[in-house]
């Protein structure tokens, strides 16, 4: 073999691996198999939390709703009782497996906004008896910030490629929404709830690169995002009976750059896609995180179910 023929051997060979390493790393994103999120202490499942009558409810988008899982393996469902096949570390470990007196409804819907939460959702939620305590769960926003995917111009409600300027008022109203979403819960269970508020997951692993996922670049997005999960944080915290849970740290090395062994969120124990293909809802294994994130918070609090 000549000079030349080596050479355009090894630039076809490194061609062809530039082309695959490419693909691996930035295209490649596996879901992998197994357990997923954080593990929970056994122990605090070993005895009732309390005898009262408790509703546990759903409120919010399709996170809460369960879209993307089989019937059984959404969040919602999965705090209730363990699904057909649930892992060994979580046999056993659920919401019914605590609270005797436990009924159920989950009033979320897949699409909607925090503008329906608050409009629609809310008032179906009935005032209860003072002898049932409430547990109440609770995703939103996210889809404030992705919808229309940028085939609109963005508006309040819909706000994916908005700039920081334009979202500022949005970013108020939603505040003010989540508030009055708060207020009404409480008002609806006068014998006492707990409400636990999920911030919102970044699928770009905090990068904000969204147009590698195959939407339209935006330069803001990260920012508004944020500033939408400062909204969740300060509402949870003026509360004593509302507790965040921390989607967005859990998720980050989840997302689309969950193969990037040098990204600062890189997951060497568990690097893989926890979202669905439609890219906004989590995927079986990510519900599985969701699960175990609320019930720890869950746990925290246990002892104050009366």
């Amino acid at each position: 073999m000549n000079r030349r023929v080596r050479l355009i051997v090894v630039l076809a060979a490194g061609s062809a691996c530039a082309v695959i390493g490419w693909i691996y790393f930035w295209q490649g994103r596996p879901i992998g198999g197994g357990p997923s999120g954080p593990p929970l202490a056994r122990k605090a499942f070993a005895r009732p939390w309390t005898e009262r009558q408790v509703m546990l409810v759903g409120l919010g988008d399709s996170v809460t709703a369960g879209f993307g899982a089989r019937k059984g393996y959404g969040y919602f469902d999965r705090l209730l009782a363990n699904p057909p096949g649930e892992f060994r570390d979580m046999q056993g470990i659920s919401l019914s497996a605590v609270l005797p007196n436990l009924r159920a409804t989950n009033l979320a819907i897949s699409g909607s906004t925090s503008l329906e939460h608050v409009e629609r959702q809310l008032p179906r939620l009935p005032t209860t008896d003072p002898n049932v305590f409430g547990i109440v769960v609770i995703t939103t926003g996210g889809n404030d910030l992705i919808h229309n995917y940028g085939r609109t111009p963005p508006r309040e409600g819909a706000m994916f490629g908005a700039n920081s300027k334009e979202a500022e008022p949005w970013i108020k109203n939603f505040e003010l929404r989540l508030e009055s979403i708060l207020t009404g819960i409480n008002s609806r269970f006068p014998g006492g709830c707990r409400i636990f508020l999920a911030n919102i997951y970044d699928p770009t692993d905090g990068v904000g690169d969204i147009h590698r996922a195959g939407l339209p670049a935006w330069g803001d997005g990260i920012r508004i995002l944020a500033a939408y999960n400062d909204v969740i944080r300060r509402c949870a915290g003026k509360r004593e009976n509302v507790h965040a849970v921390d989607l967005y740290a859990a998720f980050l090395g989840h997302g689309i750059h969950c193969r990037q062994f040098w990204g600062k969120f890189y997951r060497a124990e568990d690097p893989h896609y926890w979202y669905f293909e439609n890219l906004e809802d989590p995927n079986e294994r990510g519900y599985d995180a969701i699960r175990r994130l609320f019930l720890i918070e869950m746990t925290k609090v246990a002892s104050r179910l009366t």
